[in-house]
């Protein structure tokens, strides 16, 4: 009996668990019953009275509970019916839910597509997909880059087994599998971003992602290293080979120019003047050929180095940062100087237009400092002066003009550059300056011209030449002296020249004769001794001052015209040797340097014409 009590608590079970099908516990059913009627006894059995009517008490039982045990089946049927009911609306309000949200997903997405111009997946310069959306906190830039070192990980790796690529699928999410490791993510974000679903896009990736672990394990085989290698040594030997040739050859043309040099070079010559000679010749075509050695070396280097570097992948990226480091300064001025080149047209158009202004500017000058046009009120010894000075303005005008078009001028750097230097100029400039504005006060003022006699301060000399900054002079010692203009403004000019050339210069000279001379003898005297004296004029005529009575002798100035302030130290000269000898055949006697004469006191001073007359 407990037997069929287990039967019957095993069969309560199965069908309160609700969640097995009608038909299985139907059977399971019928097979308890099945067995339960096999154990009762045989009609022609030896039980008693007492055990048939248990039995038969038992049987009623049984029927019973099987009636109760199928109306609580029926029940669980009802239940598991109204369980599916409410996990099919679950079930439908969650795919109804999934799929808002999905549709919202889309709209944001389509609005964000035009601004998104999503990540490439890049391993070894290839591009292999493309990622819009972020996941679990990691951008997409941070997704790409994990991708993209994974694929290179395992591509890297050197074991002799091969694991194909496959998806796992999750639950919201595939993942894309080698072996163990987990290459890429796909969530359903991705697929709306691919216009997609997620099985299909990982479907689409996987033979990308094959395609190139493969390609990387092919790369970095143990064959495909050797291979590197070898060429790797090549790559050297060809290089140094071709240094060989390269110094050979340089070494063969230098032996060229030096025969040149002693068979058909000959001196160049300017003019007169021999500018090189065959020897300077030969070592600046020497010069020029070692310079382009180096520069081919360089440029076979330049070839080789990064080549040897590309050979590896492990130094492919230093190859291309080498190349970068060689190309992009070439690529930069290269394309600085196309950019510059309308700017450069500019340049020389304006350098040309200010280059012929100052031809015509140059040509009136020229014309007006030879007096064959004459513009009344400026001289034309200004005429020079002026042009350079309209000279330098137009010139600075043109850099004025020029310095927005020049490379970097728009650059802070630049600026400063040029604000510290006129900065410097003005600090450090002002003595020049002052030079400068006083050689133009002085070229407008015209106290002299070049060759003109002068006298300033205590110098004198002819004007040999005149600057911005100073003023030079030969003095008649043929001393070079050179006075600053601004010394110049500050000083008296006495100027010889200006004055003998427009009115005549007078010169003068101041003898002493004893007052026993009568005075219109020494007159007489002095001027006859001028009249003979070379570069003494006519006209006006030599006149004689008596400046003072001394105690023992009066002063006679004699004074004369002459034109040629050059000779003045000769004509001086000349004028007291013409004195002298007039006086001494006069048999006159010159009281100069005055000396003491010792009489008896019965002569008389006076002269004998006056005491005889008397």
């Amino acid at each position: 009996m407990k037997r069929h009590y287990s039967y019957f608590l095993l069969f309560a079970i199965i069908a309160m668990s609700g969640l097995t099908a009608a038909a299985q516990l139907l059977e399971r059913a019928e097979e308890f019953i099945h067995d339960v009627f096999e154990d009762t006894p045989n009609e022609g059995g030896n039980a008693s009275p007492g055990d048939t009517i248990d039995f038969q008490e038992r049987y009623r039982q049984d029927s019973i509970r099987m009636q109760e045990m199928m109306l609580e089946l029926q029940e669980m049927k009802l239940n598991e019916i109204l369980l599916r009911n409410e996990l099919d609306n679950v079930r439908n309000l969650s795919e109804k839910a999934d799929s808002i949200k999905m549709a919202e997903q889309r709209r944001s997405i389509d609005s964000l597509r035009s601004l998104t111009p999503g990540v490439p997946v890049i391993v070894s310069g290839d591009t292999l997909f493309t990622l819009y959306a972020e996941r679990g906190g990691y951008s997409a830039v941070d997704r790409a880059a994990t991708i993209a070192e994974v694929v290179t990980k395992i591509g890297k790796t050197t074991s002799l087994r091969r694991d194909s690529v496959y998806t796992l699928d999750n639950d919201g999410f595939i993942d894309i599998m080698y072996g163990s490791k987990v290459i890429a993510s796909i969530t359903d974000k991705d697929a709306i971003w691919q216009n997609t679903t997620r099985h299909d896009l990982a479907e689409q990736y996987i033979p990308i992602l094959t395609e190139e672990i493969q390609k990387l394990k092919n790369e970095h085989s143990i064959l495909k290293t050797l291979k590197r290698a070898v060429l790797f040594i090549l790559v050297i030997l060809a290089q140094y080979f071709l240094f060989r040739l390269t110094n050979y050859l340089f070494r063969k043309l230098r032996k060229q120019i030096i025969r040149f040099k002693q068979q058909k070079l000959k001196p160049l010559f300017i003019r007169d003047y021999e500018l090189l000679n065959t020897r300077q010749q030969s070592r600046i075509l020497i010069l020029v050929s070692n310079i382009i050695r180096y520069l081919v070396l360089l440029f076979q280097l330049m070839l080789s180095v990064p080549l040897l570097f590309v050979i590896f992948p492990q130094t492919e990226k230093l190859a291309r940062t080498i190349f970068h480091y060689i190309l992009e300064p070439v690529k930069m001025v290269l394309g600085s100087i196309i950019d510059y080149v309308p700017n450069l047209f500019m340049i020389i158009v304006i350098w040309y237009c200010i280059k012929y202004i100052i031809k015509g500017i140059h040509y009136i000058a020229k014309e007006i400092a030879n007096e064959r046009l004459k513009i009344s009120g400026f001289y034309s010894d200004w005429a020079i002066p002026t042009f350079n000075i309209i000279r330098f303005l137009l010139y600075a005008f043109m850099v004025v003009m020029i310095y927005p078009y020049l490379p970097g001028s728009h650059s802070g750097v630049f600026q400063g550059i040029s604000v510290f230097v006129g900065l410097i100029i003005s600090l450090g400039s002002s003595t020049v300056i002052g030079n400068i504005i006083s050689g133009l006060v002085i070229t407008y003022m015209r106290p002299f011209k070049i060759g003109d006699r002068i006298k300033l301060n205590d110098t004198t000399g002819n004007v040999i030449e005149k600057t911005p900054f100073v003023t030079r002079l030969r003095t008649p010692k043929n001393e070079i002296v050179t006075i600053p203009n601004s010394f110049i403004m500050s000083s008296h000019t006495v100027n010889y020249s200006a004055s003998a050339r427009e009115y005549g210069l007078i010169i003068h000279t101041t003898v002493t004769i004893g007052y026993d001379v009568p005075w219109r003898q020494v007159h007489q005297l002095l001027i006859n001794a001028a009249r003979l004296t070379p570069g003494v004029l006519e006209q006006p005529k030599p006149f004689v001052l008596e400046t003072e009575l001394q105690d023992y002798y009066p002063c006679y100035q004699l004074n004369a015209y002459i034109k040629d302030a050059d000779k003045l130290g000769d004509i001086y000269s000349a004028l007291h040797q013409n004195i002298q000898d007039t006086f001494n055949e006069a048999g006159v006697e010159i009281m100069s340097p005055q000396y003491i004469a010792t009489r008896d006191g019965n002569a008389s001073t006076i002269p004998a014409d006056y005491i005889k007359t008397k």
